[in-house]
């Protein structure tokens, strides 16, 4: 993230300015699938004057759907009751009525304790041993010993709240802006604060991130299908919850659209993992099979193998080696598969990994680098008068994102929906290399020409520096690092590792060796370990890769020089 080197100061109403942005920008992209709710809250919210917009949009920016409106105040719009009025007369926000008490527990939830046990005390209704209840608890037990009749008499002799309408209207307005759920009015606000750098794009060419009505619901559905879920973890006994959500998945994930399926894909895995972490193997178990996307059928083997059901894990393994999905999974399958077929046997299994670890050169460096290995061997290597930097997975991915920038953000390939997003929506998607495949390929062909190439990458690196790039990390990158990598492989070694990359962005851009070192001879890549680290299945995943395309590379094992006082005890 960059940061602005003067202080930025936005106008009193620039909420206002965004809002009204957002609102005409889905009414012209969307106005095909807008349903007549929507279309009708636009027209009424348009209509409004500037201070019942700007009134409306700092409730709706606000959490909650209930509000005191004694406590509000916002100087830039004066006095608030007027435009309070004016906003209860055009039924944008509504007094209390008998339609709340089915949100009675929602409601009260805008004051604080000690203020509810006055205003029912106040209405002759008390009870002992309320310091030791929780809010949450306290309402409850209050609305216990109210007649739901009496409710908003108390209410209104206390204090009067109001409630905040079009709730739903602006949700599908917002979601259909942003194309998720967790995307929020403070995108705005951190671009024009200068937090955050957008690629700019001719807003024409940008596309509507769904084709219809039904993908768009769909997967606002799981979004929020998902959020009920973490709210059910706090009621509801872990079995019930699973058989919930099962239910759920069950019935409707053969009628949900494709762009939804991914999203609930994700987040049955979120959901299994909830399972697992809470202890519930059985539960976490029931939710992993119904997705093969990766992790799962690792965790499905896992918990089968500790629940002694052996033959099952050993076959599923045996699946995985027959089609892995990802090189996590393929490493996985390949050691554990072993491991299980030698349970009975006094013969230990060593992970691939391990094995390649054990077989790796090692050093020995001073102590004092322990809480910065990596530092450490940086220094190792420039006290042998070489040149020695981190690398790890930002100068690989930064030399892709500013060798294919143009390509990644091309509008052609329909990915761009609105002018604040950090990435192409279908970056992490196996279409991203389908879609762009004959233009990633020519533009590898730049390879071959290796000065052209550092001036395009130098080119492409003043032009956009500090733009927001999931792939390029501005903070970290050593913009001569990335040139002396192109110097020192060889054009097929780039192109064979910008391809990898290409076919699997989500997978593929992580893992890469720690540092690169250099002199004027050679070259190598070097995935440092201390003496408590493991190696993981994609380093060794990169290890391999870059040892079948020539690249110079290596694991290296760290220990530790023994001090003067150690050795006095030798």
């Amino acid at each position: 993230m960059a940061y602005p080197t003067q202080k930025i100061e936005l106008p009193p109403k620039y909420y206002l300015e965004y809002f009204s942005y957002l609102v005409d920008f889905v009414t012209k992209k969307y106005d095909h699938i807008l349903n007549e709710n929507e279309k009708d809250f636009i027209q009424k919210y348009n209509a409004l004057s500037e201070n019942e917009k700007c009134l409306f949009i700092r409730f709706v920016n606000r959490s909650g759907r209930f509000f005191r409106a004694e406590k509000l105040k916002y100087d830039e719009i004066g006095d608030l009751k007027p435009v309070l009025n004016e906003l209860i007369s055009k039924s944008f926000i509504e007094k209390p009525n008998k339609n709340w008490l089915q949100n009675s527990t929602e409601f009260l939830q805008v004051f604080p304790k000690n203020e509810l046990i006055i205003m029912f005390k106040n209405a002759g209704i008390s009870f002992k041993g309320h310091a030791g209840f929780s809010k949450n608890e306290t309402v409850e037990k209050l609305l216990s010993l109210t007649a739901p009749e009496d409710l908003l008499v108390i209410l209104d002799e206390y204090e009067p709240i109001i409630k905040v309408n079009f709730e739903v209207e602006v949700m599908m307005l917002k979601f259909l802006f942003f194309g998720n759920r967790y995307d929020t009015m403070t995108e705005f606000v951190t671009r024009d604060l200068g937090f955050q750098k957008y690629e700019q794009f001719d807003e024409d060419k940008m596309v509507a991130h769904f084709a219809n009505r039904q993908e768009a619901e769909d997967k606002l559905v799981v979004s929020l299908v998902g959020e009920k879920f973490y709210e059910l973890t706090a009621t509801l006994p872990p079995a019930e919850l699973c058989i919930w959500f099962t239910n759920w998945v069950l019935v409707n994930e053969e009628t949900i659209s494709d762009p939804a399926k991914m999203s609930l894909e994700r987040l049955k895995l979120r959901a299994a993992a909830y399972f697992e972490k809470a202890k519930q193997p059985l539960e976490a178990y029931d939710i992993f099979c119904l997705t093969e996307l990766p992790p799962s059928r690792e965790r499905r083997i896992r918990i089968l193998a500790k629940t002694d059901r052996i033959d099952e894990a050993i076959q599923l393994c045996n699946s995985i080696l027959g089609d892995p999905y990802s090189t996590d999974e393929l490493y996985f399958a390949i050691d554990f598969v072993k491991k299980l077929e030698s349970k009975n046997s006094k013969k230990r299994v060593k992970k691939s990994v391990t094995i390649q670890l054990h077989d790796s050169e090692t050093i020995f460096i001073d102590p004092i680098w322990r809480n910065r290995v990596e530092a450490g061997v940086i220094d190792y290597y420039v006290q042998k008068g070489e040149m020695a930097v981190f690398s790890e997975n930002f100068l690989w991915k930064s030399l892709f994102g500013l060798l294919f920038w143009d390509i990644i953000y091309d509008t052609e390939a329909l990915a761009i929906h609105h002018p604040l997003q950090r990435a192409p929506s279908d970056i992490y998607k196996p279409i991203f290399f389908e879609l762009r495949r004959d233009k990633l390929l020519d533009r590898l062909d730049l390879l071959d020409e290796k000065e052209e190439l550092l001036i395009y990458i130098e080119k492409t690196f003043l032009e956009k520096q500090d733009i927001t790039n999931p792939l390029v990390d501005w903070s970290a990158i050593t913009y001569h690092s990335v040139l002396k990598m192109c110097e020192k492989l060889e054009p097929n070694q780039i192109r064979l590792i910008m391809l990898e990359m290409a076919i699997n962005i989500k997978n593929n851009t992580h893992g890469f060796p720690d540092l690169f070192t250099w002199n004027t001879d050679s070259y190598e890549f070097i995935e440092v370990k201390s003496p408590s680290d493991n190696l993981s299945n994609q380093q060794l995943y990169w290890i391999r890769f870059f040892e079948r395309i020539g690249v110079k590379s290596k694991v290296l094992r760290v220990d530790w020089l023994k001090t003067d006082t150690e050795k006095l005890f030798e």
